[in-house]
């Protein structure tokens, strides 16, 4: 099948790793919050060239099967490959409920507390089950001495607002956690 990607931007977002038993299975590691996008007829990327097409997905057992791979030398051959879509397709197949973000979308945002620019969300990390935005910090800032880059939990009470279209997010607290950076 001809699957087309549209965007050269493209999100790692599980990888299959070593087979399981004779019949092609494999383990499967997910790296995204939306389990929903992998299901049996579901095409990726693979080493950003390549498509697959998953022809069985178990996911409490972490297990795939993709298609035309039934024997164990043939899946041998898929251990350790990641699997990639792109924002296109994953703004399509993944549901956000209210005052939820994709982590692409988080990135290249501009960080406010009390008017007063911090930075720019670098990317986001995720340590047990919260999510931190990872600021570079405004070049002003890092003249007066302050770290190049800090962590703030992306959660209440430090979130106080986000505008995905003007690439805004204003924070209550980071001032107080880049000091002590």
């Amino acid at each position: 099948m001809s699957k087309q990607f549209n965007s050269t931007q493209l999100l790692h977002i599980a990888t299959i790793g070593k087979t399981v038993g004779i019949k092609g299975d494999m383990k499967f590691h997910s790296k995204c919050d939306f389990p929903e996008q992998f299901v049996k007829g579901a095409i990726f990327l693979i080493n950003k060239r390549e498509r697959i097409t998953l022809s069985d997905v178990n996911l409490d057992r972490g297990l795939v099967r993709i298609n035309n791979i039934t024997s164990l030398e043939d899946a041998k051959k898929f251990t350790n490959v990641k699997l990639f879509t792109t924002q296109e397709e994953t703004r399509k197949k993944c549901h956000l409920d209210k005052d939820e973000y994709f982590w692409f979308d988080l990135e290249d945002c501009e960080v406010y507390e009390d008017g007063k620019r911090l930075g720019v969300v670098k990317e986001i990390e995720r340590f047990n089950s919260t999510n931190y935005l990872s600021i570079t910090t405004d070049e002003s800032l890092v003249k007066n001495g302050f770290s190049k880059s800090f962590l703030v939990p992306f959660i209440e009470p430090f979130k106080v607002a986000v505008n995905i279209d003007k690439k805004h997010i204003t924070l209550r607290g980071a001032i107080d956690i880049l000091e002590a950076s």
